[in-house]
């Protein structure tokens, strides 16, 4: 097969922005948001007319969360954007997911919150029938799944796993056999196989399989399955972070994971990705183009991320003034009494403290470059780094010395959770503030051993 280039975005969240995005109660909604909402418009209108004149590649892959929540004139407006983007002459492959399809979205507007028209799921193949499902080889309708010829050799296995409430996010055996069909199909065409699909099926880090709706949740049987039945790379969305990460099955067949954040909030990128041949990719990250808004003087990366920590700021003000929103935030709609107390009391020490401070009560020696620097915003960079990619608190920086010397510290009681919860909370915490692995923003892999 000759080298094949195609671009990819994802979570593009678009809003239509008549529908309402103002007043007091959209900017208390956007206190908790770490993605752009009014700007929406604006910035899908800016990165899909960027993408009509890239000459780089002529085939686009969206993978899913294509509105913001599901508004019908959202979808109707998104595809006209679409529509003039193929009369461009780039071909379009989407899926759609979870963030498309509610029969009650919502909107703001100085009455305050207000509920347009939602959009069924039933109702998705055949607003976005010619964008993927109409040109593809094969379609399994019920789960808005199919798989198309991108290129001589080379094929596109785009997978939805959004169905209804009793079985979101799990591929069912009626789909797992399609999959397995479509891939036997590829290995016997000679045809080498990617896919796409929204959510995450390898963590961007060891917290994702911690939290309920951060990523696929089998996602371990679902990466070996494609692995072994020859579907080594896979692009998706959902966290809006950036990552590449790789595991290898008993078989030994690798299996790749490349997350791309999304298009409206902090990392804000869009991929090209070079498939040289059945054995290596390449991957290259693009920051989303500048969009027509009053940017304050800001750049679109410092634009992004002021919303990112503003949002990771307000959560623990809320720790220490308002607990009970924050555990509300989080999901814990009915805390006790206890957990409002201790999240409260742990807020307040977090905000008055240094690194130093910390290092000192737990008898840690601390570098003298970060001794005065607060511990709020050391926390907030670990979190921003999770999300943006390539962690830099690794081993031999100050950061990485002070945190691990202080889980140290913790050492006896981390030894029994391993022991009777399997869970090794210092290898996670090592893993999540320090990125080891490939560049997660332009390299080259292998995909196989």
């Amino acid at each position: 097969m000759q080298p094949f280039r195609f671009y990819v975005i994802t979570d593009t969240h678009y809003f239509a922005h008549k529908l309402g995005c103002r007043g007091p109660a959209y900017e208390e909604f956007m206190e908790g948001e770490q993605k752009c909402f009014a700007e929406t418009q604006a910035i899908n209108e800016a990165a899909l007319a960027w993408l009509a004149k890239a000459k780089d590649a002529d085939t686009v892959l969206i993978a899913g969360d294509l509105s913001f929540n599901g508004e019908k004139e959202s979808h109707l407006e998104f595809i006209q954007l679409l529509k003039a983007l193929k009369s461009s002459g780039k071909r379009i492959c989407v899926i759609t997911a979870g963030h498309d399809f509610n029969e009650h979205p919502f909107c703001f507007d100085e009455n305050g919150r207000g509920e347009p028209e939602g959009t069924k799921r039933e109702e998705l193949f055949d607003l976005y029938y010619d964008y993927g499902f109409s040109e593809a080889i094969a379609v399994d309708r019920d789960s808005l799944s199919y798989v198309a010829q991108l290129a001589d050799g080379l094929r596109l296995l785009a997978l939805n796993n959004d169905g209804d409430e009793n079985r979101r996010w799990v591929f069912t055996e009626a789909q797992t056999a399609w999959i397995k069909e479509q891939t036997r199909k590829a290995r016997e065409d000679g045809q080498m196989m990617i896919a796409m699909t929204h959510y995450p099926l390898l963590p961007a880090c060891p917290v994702w399989p911690l939290i309920g709706n951060c990523m696929n949740p089998d996602h371990e049987a679902v990466t070996t399955m494609l692995a072994d039945e020859g579907v080594h790379l896979c692009f998706t969305g959902h966290m809006h972070n950036q990552s590449v990460k790789c595991k290898t099955t008993e078989a030994g067949n690798r299996f790749w994971d490349i997350c791309t954040g999304s298009l409206i909030g902090d990392p804000a990128s869009i991929r090209l990705v070079t498939v040289l041949s059945p054995e290596t990719v390449r991957y290259e990250t693009i920051p989303v183009p500048p969009f027509e808004w009053d940017m304050e003087g800001l750049t679109n990366e410092q634009y992004f991320r002021r919303q990112f920590d503003s949002m990771i700021n307000n959560y623990l003000t809320y720790a220490k003034d308002d607990p009970t929103r924050l555990l509300g935030k989080l999901g814990m709609k009915n805390p006790s009494g206890a957990v409002v107390k201790i999240v409260g009391a742990m807020g307040k020490k977090i905000d008055r403290a240094t690194v130093g401070s910390v290092c000192k009560f737990f008898h840690v020696k601390c570098d003298g470059s970060i001794k005065d620097r607060p511990l709020r915003e050391l926390l907030l960079a670990i979190v921003r780094n999770i999300f943006a990619g390539n962690a830099p608190y690794v081993e031999g920086t100050p950061e990485y010395a002070a945190v691990m010397g202080i889980l140290g510290r913790f050492s006896p009681i981390l030894k029994i959770v391993k022991k009777k919860k399997g869970l090794d909370v210092q290898e996670l915490v090592r893993q999540s503030i320090g990125h080891t692995g490939v560049d997660e923003y332009n390299g080259e892999i292998a995909l196989l051993p």
